[in-house]
């Protein structure tokens, strides 16, 4: 219905989010690997089950967020969004024009207001190309604000988010916080709490954990570690952890 935004997690930090005109899918993966890390969690239903999508977005080129293999199967002549620089990755997969965002930039795609914004992580796909922009999505439609952080590390800038737009839902990450490479490039579960916090939002759902082992924590540490926090903060109430493939209508 008109207002209604139904999002169904497919894992790691795919989602399909639909309104009552359109079908959007954000950072697609059906893939069984990531390279040499295998996905431990099945997607929520499988590629041919998804209806016919209006719009593909791209948070950054890392091949768990951009897989060039679930691309092509989902491309159908539709325009796809993704930051600067990370254009060349997808512009041959069949879309029909590819739109490359500089932070705080927005493009109209029929009904939907589309923003990219900064986050603090990093977009190189392989050593060499550091040229690659990263973010994440604001995506505006009939009133309602959703919004998909990509990947990042705690930073200041999620206040300023939360003052340029009223973000309705936050896809927010929590997982792959003890990293392999001791690099912080992912929020802890707790700083997520502090981040939505900032942002201002209406509802947490927290992604990104549980379907890669990408980090050194239990998979089923993020989830119980983010309620346990948001209890703490009293915002329980707020916080919805999802089941892959089951759709939710907010």
């Amino acid at each position: 219905r008109e207002g209604e935004i139904c999002i169904t997690w497919i894992g790691h930090a795919s989602f399909l989010v639909q309104t009552h005109e359109v079908n959007v899918l954000i950072d697609p993966i059906w893939s069984k690997w990531l390279k040499v890390i295998k996905r431990l969690k099945q997607p929520g239903f499988e590629i041919h089950h998804l209806p016919s999508i209006d719009f593909v977005l791209v948070t950054h080129a890392h091949f768990d967020h951009l897989d060039r293999r679930t691309l092509r199967r989902v491309a159908a002549d539709q325009p796809i969004v993704v930051p600067m620089g990370v254009g060349n990755l997808v512009h041959d997969l069949g879309f029909h024009i590819v739109h490359e965002l500089d932070y705080w930039q927005m493009v109209e795609l029929g009904p939907l207001k589309i923003s990219l914004t900064p986050c603090h992580h990093w977009g190189a796909r392989f050593l060499a190309d550091l040229h690659r922009d990263f973010g994440g999505f604001v995506i505006a439609s009939n009133g309602r604000t959703i919004f998909h952080c990509g990947d990042t590390a705690y930073f200041p800038g999620f206040k300023e988010i939360g003052e340029r737009y009223k973000i309705d839902i936050a896809l927010l990450p929590i997982g792959a916080y003890e990293a392999p490479t001791g690099r912080e490039v992912h929020m802890n579960p707790e700083e997520a709490v502090k981040a939505f916090q900032e942002l201002r939002a209406k509802t947490l759902i927290p992604m990104h954990y549980g379907t890669f082992p990408l980090g050194f924590e239990p998979l089923h540490e993020p989830p119980r570690r983010l309620l346990a926090s948001a209890r703490t903060h009293g915002i329980q109430d707020k916080v919805l952890v999802m089941t892959e493939g089951k759709p939710v209508v907010l």
